[in-house]
């Protein structure tokens, strides 16, 4: 069984920057390909970033150059750098556990909010 826990959202004004976490307990993530998804209202969740079991990353275009996935695995931890935020970039962040970054992705977190304004 694995739990997410996310953190580090708020709100921030265009071009600004936040770093969100994602804590993992009852198993090692390194075991899991890890991603970071995001839903905005009256919209699909899309994936953003994802990092493979052999620490390759991926990203949406929307996002390429300005978002950073990194983990730190002596703390079982996830991030997501976000810099040059955009008021499109405004939704609730998820992360998500699954053994291949192709998913389905079958474990989740809360999620945490972030809010650009113009």
């Amino acid at each position: 069984q694995v739990q997410l826990v996310e953190s580090g959202g708020g709100s921030v004004q265009a071009g600004g920057s936040l770093k969100l976490s994602c804590a993992v307990f009852g198993s090692t993530y390194m075991a899991y390909c890890m991603g970071w998804f995001r839903q905005a209202p009256g919209q699909d969740r899309e994936r953003v970033a994802a990092i493979a079991r052999d620490g390759s990353t991926s990203y949406a275009d929307s996002v390429k150059g300005r978002f950073t996935i990194s983990k730190d695995n002596a703390k079982n931890t996830l991030y997501l750098q976000m810099n040059s935020l955009k008021p499109e970039d405004t939704a609730m962040y998820y992360c998500g556990a699954e053994r291949y970054c192709s998913g389905p992705y079958k474990y989740w977190g809360q999620g945490t909010q972030v809010t650009v304004s113009s």
